[in-house]
């Protein structure tokens, strides 16, 4: 995930108790800070976990993979930190760039070095700044590991790169429209079909399946909100269709082979050039959400209206929510499913009931907000998944949606957000339940959800169910904030939580605890040093938990923290695995120069993996006053990196990265 730098507004000022309160209820300060917490770090996550249960109040669980011994889940040599501009991986492995912004998503037009392409040819290119994905196998149903669709996120842009003269804060006066279509369209998603040849991945063209989904593909409205009065706009009266989708972060895969993208930062691309128009309720909404900017990020409300408040109140409402994609037909009209909740969706995290029921978990990505649950109503279909999918009653159209709150003692509840329970009623503004799910934040603040610092992404382990949640760093937290678990003011390194239901996925109390604390032990602040054992890392962001248990790390410190005074150690963003029975973490992968290292899947059998590289070529803060520049320019994209092309006309172009290990194994053995 990636925020604008200057994006350090709070907009959550409720009481409600923050998770460092919590913590130091439970635990002491000194314990964290002597590392005599190890025990209980591992407790849950590895050996054994104690909480609630209705039998004996234990609960023992195993996270080890009885397939995979300890000693080979990182089998592989750790690799030192970077800050060059290259990729780096373990000896024994191959590290391959296989799909940049800009290259075609089939038969298209291929990439100008110089970035002239213009916005119908960036509709069938790489979107730019590539984050979540997920390969799913081909032919459908099967579980191929040589032949499959590749699904991306392409999160925001960078218009200094985008463009050869720049967007519109560089060049106002040549902010034509063809430069916001084509920002418009290097947003949203990729389906590409990819094959193994002769032992080398490829991209299939011409590709049947191959498409992008942009900021100018008309989609469907589906649950609660749909045609409620949040969604009616002028362009669409009814609020049932909207048109693109924006800031996709990380993703979800359903049982029936969809692709959820999720709409994170989407409140900062509006304006609100005059709010005379806006309703008291729609000004209090956006203040909530942080979507009363006097202008967007790129400017769009230039050239189309519905971008600016002033003319299409309404239209915010529009975005913020998880998307519904078939990789399957290219046909396949995306939808919107507002019952999952409407905030800065980092992820959609999935389990599924005993019972086929399906389980969804989203991190609210801002500092102070909150952690969610959605559960379905009914089981979703084995046999017919078109129904599964229907605008209007699909699985994700039927179901409740929780909060999280923590409690002292290491148990949780799931919070209800229905209309009609205590503090959601039409006395307190939620009058139906599409106020409800448009005004999520809001509903959860009402019902005392416990702050968090920052929730990123979220991974359920495969066998058993545990749930791991990373918290990527809250500079923002005060000294009188400080306790066990986050024992800094401010906390510029983050943490991993992880909690398992008591119960089926469907419980509506869990057992939590920490597992580690990012962090330097070098360092001279005791605050900053964390409890890592192994290699170091800050700011962790991605997760994933591979077939054997691994868990994957990737980290996200932002542009202007890398490789300056504290963050300096660390080096180039980076991505670890960690062992979940010994708490061992080791570095596998540093990317280039200013990149935030994002996504990561395998294949079915384990032995490719994919990840991405978004925004290479940022300046981090640590080479600033060198280079003499704070960001790239128009005049010199290339000024901090050139990866992964290093061509002389060329720029730092955001790219899928295919690992494959050197012996055929799987990764990370």
């Amino acid at each position: 995930m990636k925020n604008h730098e200057n994006d350090e507004r709070i907009n959550n000022d409720s009481s409600n108790r923050n998770f460092s309160d919590i913590l130091e209820a439970r635990l002491s300060r000194r314990q964290i800070l002597q590392g005599s917490l190890s025990a209980a770090t591992l407790s849950m996550f590895g050996l054994a976990l104690t909480g609630c249960d209705d039998d004996d109040n234990t609960v023992t669980t195993t996270s080890t993979n009885n397939a995979v011994a300890a000693a080979a889940l990182l089998g592989f040599t750790a690799i030192p930190v970077s800050s060059d501009d290259a990729h780096h991986v373990p000896e024994g492995y191959t590290a391959k760039v296989l799909y940049s912004w800009g290259d075609p998503v089939s038969d298209g037009p291929a990439f100008n070095m110089d970035a002239s392409n213009p916005a119908n040819e960036q509709l069938v290119q790489a979107g730019m700044h590539h984050d979540g994905m997920y390969f799913f196998p081909l032919p459908y149903g099967s579980d191929s590991s040589d032949h499959g669709l590749l699904v991306m996120n392409h999160e925001y842009v960078d218009p200094n790169l985008l463009h050869t003269t720049g967007g519109y804060d560089a060049d106002p006066n040549g902010y034509i429209k063809d430069k916001a279509d084509k920002e418009m369209a290097a947003h949203g998603v990729s389906v590409i079909e990819i094959r193994k040849n002769n032992g080398e991945w490829e991209i299939v063209r011409p590709s049947s399946y191959a498409r992008r989904v942009t900021m100018l593909t008309a989609m469907d409205i589906s649950g609660p909100a749909r045609s409620s009065r949040w969604m009616q706009t002028s362009a669409d009266p009814f609020g049932v269709q909207v048109i693109g989708t924006m800031n996709n972060c990380a993703y979800g895969r359903t049982p029936w082979g969809t692709y959820l993208a999720c709409e994170e930062n989407f409140q900062s691309y509006f304006a609100v050039t005059d709010d005379t128009n806006l309703s008291d309720e729609q000004k209090q909404i956006n203040e909530r959400y942080g979507s009363d900017n006097d202008n967007g990020w790129f400017g769009w409300e230039v050239h189309d209206p519905r971008f600016d408040g002033a003319n299409e109140p309404n239209e915010p409402n529009r975005f913020g929510w998880i998307v519904e994609i078939d990789p399957f037909n290219p046909n396949h009209k995306p939808v919107k499913r507002t019952a999952l909740g409407r905030f800065r969706h980092e992820c959609a995290a999935l389990s599924v009931t005993d019972d086929d029921r399906v389980v969804l978990y989203s991190g609210d990505d801002a500092r102070f907000e909150y952690i969610y649950k959605f559960v379905s109503n009914r089981a979703y279909d084995r046999n017919n998944r078109d129904a599964n999918m229907i605008v209007g009653n699909g699985i994700l159209d039927d179901g409740k949606l929780y909060v999280a709150k923590f409690n002292e003692d290491g148990s949780g509840e799931w919070i209800l957000l229905e209309q009609g329970q205590p503090n959601l009623t039409a006395a307190n503004g939620f009058a139906t339940q599409a106020d409800v799910l448009v005004k999520t934040r809001m509903a959860a603040d009402a019902v005392g959800a416990t702050k968090m610092d920052r929730p990123e992404w979220i991974a359920v382990h495969p066998d058993t169910k545990q749930v791991y949640a990373t918290l990527t760093n809250n500079t923002k937290r005060t000294e009188d904030q400080v306790d066990a678990a986050n024992p800094r003011g401010p906390n510029p390194m983050g943490s991993i939580i992880r909690w398992k239901e008591n119960g089926d996925a469907d419980a509506t109390t869990f057992s939590w605890d920490i597992y580690m604390l990012a962090g330097n032990p070098d360092d001279a602040d005791p605050n900053n040093q964390g409890n890592i054992k192994g290699d170091i890392f800050s700011s962790p962001d991605g997760i994933w938990i591979d077939k054997d248990g691994r868990v994957w790390i990737q980290t996200d410190m932002s542009g202007s923290s890398q490789l300056k005074g504290i963050y300096e150690p660390f080096g180039n963003n980076q991505m670890l695995a960690s062992d979940p029975a010994t708490g061992e973490v080791k570095r596998f992968f540093v990317g280039p120069i200013g990149q935030e290292v994002t996504g990561v899947i395998t294949t079915p059998d384990g032995k490719t993996m994919f990840i991405n590289i978004q925004h290479p070529g940022d300046v981090p803060g640590g080479l600033r006053d060198s280079l003499g520049a704070s960001k790239p320019t128009p005049e010199n994209p290339r000024i901090a990196s050139n990866w992964p092309d290093f061509n002389e006309n060329g720029r730092p172009r955001s790219s899928t990265i295919v690992i494959t290990k050197d012996d055929g194994g799987v990764i990370g053995s």
